[in-house]
């Protein structure tokens, strides 16, 4: 019985292990969408501004204050941001047709609204909350405790056979006798009786094999959780070092778009006066389309990192939990 309850809580634990699986992946794949879509808005701006600058240059070289370089630049990096505003376009379809496939749409093709516009980074994490969790409630870790139960089940099933056994035995007997004739012509008896046996099997072929299999299969395990839970604190400490260096990086990163924003504006006003060449007007704005872009990966990135912990921390049902309240 104990052993069907055990098998009984393992499969519930793999079932918990695809559903957390499964919403890691999702909620990845969400942002990464949110993700694309802010890349298309920034293409489509950087389309825009070199739609602008083509016709400042195209107006300025009709009048002979721009030479044909200068124009036939500015229709490279027009083309050039056109191209990548159309490959943006692929991923975020892309991106779309999984969305779909995970929510087990038939047409994955079909439009998803998606609520948030931003990347939300969750900057409250605490590294000795997440390993005490990781410790208590993670599914992996309670799927090789688990194991080591059943192991343990195993082994005493294995050696009970060595034990003596008792057997009771009881009965109730009831006798009827008729003898035909005489003053004691019929005759019944009835009686209860009991007895105990002992006894022990004195040989059994296998039965050391089985206790010296199940004892190596016991210590596997054991040995096997151990090591799991030396993964699972390297894989924590990992993520955390990278969690924390996505945070320092996207702060870095956000001083910096206020620069390049600046930079730009300054470099654009210069430009339309006409005290800026084509070439450094189109650094500036690469500058600030790196810089959006850099920030953008380091939200993604940091954004990862707080899935995974979640994730290796049990509490990766946190995101279906909010999105039902």
């Amino acid at each position: 019985y104990k052993r069907l309850k055990e098998l009984e809580k393992q499969g519930e634990i793999n079932t918990r292990l695809a559903i957390e699986d499964f919403i890691a992946g999702f909620t990845a794949e969400y942002y990464n969408n949110i993700r694309q879509k802010i890349r298309l808005k920034n293409f489509h701006y950087a389309v825009s501004l070199s739609k602008e600058r083509l016709r400042i240059v195209e107006a300025q070289y009709m009048i002979g204050n721009f030479s044909r370089l200068d124009l036939m630049q500015a229709r490279v990096d027009f083309n050039a941001d056109s191209s990548k505003y159309m490959k943006q376009q692929e991923l975020l379809q892309t991106s779309r047709i999984r969305l779909n496939e995970l929510m087990a749409n038939e047409d994955v093709n079909r439009a998803i609204s998606v609520c948030d516009s931003v990347i939300d980074v969750n900057t409250l994490l605490e590294f000795d909350e997440l390993w005490e969790s990781t410790l208590q409630v993670n599914a992996s870790l309670l799927k090789a405790e688990k194991e080591n139960t059943l192991a343990q089940l195993e082994l005493k099933s294995v050696r009970s056979r060595d034990y003596p056994y008792i057997k009771l035995t009881s009965g109730y007997g009831y006798t009827w006798n008729d003898y035909g004739t005489g003053v004691n012509s019929r005759r019944n008896n009835t009686g209860f009786n009991a007895g105990i046996t002992v006894g022990f099997n004195l040989f059994d072929g296998n039965r050391k094999r089985e206790r010296a299999n199940a004892a190596i299969v016991l210590q596997n395990t054991r040995l096997r959780q151990d090591e799991l839970r030396q993964v699972l604190h390297a894989d924590i400490n990992n993520l955390w070092q990278a969690y924390c260096n996505n945070l320092q990086m996207l702060n870095l990163e956000r001083e910096n778009l206020v620069s390049a924003t600046e930079n730009h504006d300054i470099a654009r006003e210069r430009y339309l006066l006409g005290n800026l060449s084509g070439i450094a007007m189109r650094e500036a704005q690469k500058s600030l389309l790196d810089a959006e872009e850099r920030i953008l990966t380091a939200e993604y990135d940091t954004k990862l990192c707080e899935i995974s912990l979640l994730q290796i921390s049990g509490k990766v049902m946190n995101y279906l939990e909010s999105e039902l309240q």
